[in-house]
């Protein structure tokens, strides 16, 4: 099949939605598929609104040759009106890939209202889906009011591992670690961004006892530069420079380095479709605390892998906290269980190769 990918930016861009995009070019193109992606500019919500009126983009939809049409469901305020004339001039049916949806964010009623209108309109426009989680499956289907064609198709974290379900510790390894004297050792792991609760991880620091957690940060600060400044100074206003670093960016070596002498993962999200970076941290034996709205749930066994605690409530996240520096048995244990998650996760290959048996169902009849 002749396929054409609609993004945002670059395919390549760091985030585990665009991860889940690019392994999914990777098995369509290894059954020997061609994909054309298709970026449109990253600009706001409004902007993006306005690419339904350019006729330079419908005119270069229009006249694509392609036999399917996936789009990241990110793209949806761009595609909201487009999709109409796509159904009705073009005949490649259209799949939308959903990560999660921007009326499960937290934001202002007001805009909040907005978002979801948009996106159930784009919702009800397209012909089938890729979800990558059964919590985000089951909430297209109740915004459509019924159960929608389409397949679940799980992210992995095996690409750090190189394609194989095997973690980089082992059970022997985690414990000794988790045993080791000194403070809890937590890192949070992605895009400095509101969604992802560093800051209520931050305020969870500060009720603590000094010297008892410390918390190493990876992720980029210019994604959202007035949070990144913001969370910053949280760190300076709690007293806490001496227990936070900042590491921004790291490469792929030096943050496996960093990740193995950790005990903890802690990303505290408001929202997550899925949460990749939950399996990455249990690739190395880390247990996770997650938050619990969304699909962390499918990935994080309260009380056995890790915890789940609801946004905004750094003293609920900060007792999770010292409970595991003060029981170090426990958070063995918990270690050793984030293992075998990892363990039994689907790889990439199995999880993208069902997507792609799935999307060849799609394909057009022969004439």
């Amino acid at each position: 099949m002749r396929i054409g990918l609609i993004i945002y930016g670059s395919i390549d861009t760091l985030s585990g939605g665009f991860l889940y995009d690019r392994q999914l070019v990777r098995a369509l193109q290894r059954r020997g598929h061609t994909v054309q992606v298709i970026s449109f500019p990253w600009r706001g919500y409004a902007q993006h609104l306005a690419h339904n009126i350019r006729p330079d983009i419908w005119h270069r939809l229009r006249q694509a040759n392609v036999d399917l049409w996936l789009q990241d469901e990110l793209n949806h305020p761009s595609l909201v009106l487009l999709n109409r004339g796509l159904r009705r001039d073009h005949p490649a049916p259209i799949i939308s890939i959903v990560h999660h949806l921007r009326q499960d964010e937290v934001h202002p009623p007001a805009v909040r209202r907005i978002y979801r209108w948009v996106e159930n309109a784009y919702l009800r426009g397209v012909h089938g889906f890729i979800f990558n989680s059964r919590t985000t499956r089951e909430r297209v289907h109740t915004v459509l009011g019924r159960a929608a064609e389409g397949i679940v198709a799980y992210p992995a974290a095996d690409h750090l591992t190189g394609s194989r379900a095997v973690p980089f510790l082992t059970p022997d390894e985690v414990r000794a670690r988790a045993l080791e004297d000194g403070p809890l050792r937590a890192v949070f792991l992605g895009n400095l961004i509101p969604r992802k609760g560093l800051h209520t991880l931050i305020r969870a620091l500060a009720h603590l006892p000094r010297g008892s957690v410390t918390l190493d940060i990876v992720g980029r600060e210019d994604v959202d530069r007035a949070y990144s400044t913001r969370v910053r100074r949280l760190v300076q206003q709690h007293g806490l420079t001496t227990a936070v670093r900042f590491w921004g960016y790291l490469d792929q070596g030096d943050l496996h380095r960093l990740i193995r002498r950790m005990h903890l993962l802690a990303v505290p999200s408001q929202y997550e479709g899925f949460g990749i970076v939950y399996l990455e941290g249990m690739a190395f034996g880390l247990p996770a605390i997650a938050g619990n709205r969304g699909a962390a749930h499918e990935i994080v066994t309260p009380g056995e892998n890790g915890e789940l605690v609801p946004p905004e409530e750094p003293e609920v996240l900060g007792r999770h906290l010292i409970a595991l520096h003060r029981d170090r048995e426990r958070l063995s244990r918990m270690g050793i269980a984030a293992l075998e998650r990892f363990r039994r996760h689907p790889t990439w290959e199995e999880s993208m190769g069902r997507a792609v048996q799935w999307l060849e169902t799609w394909a057009p009849r022969p004439s």
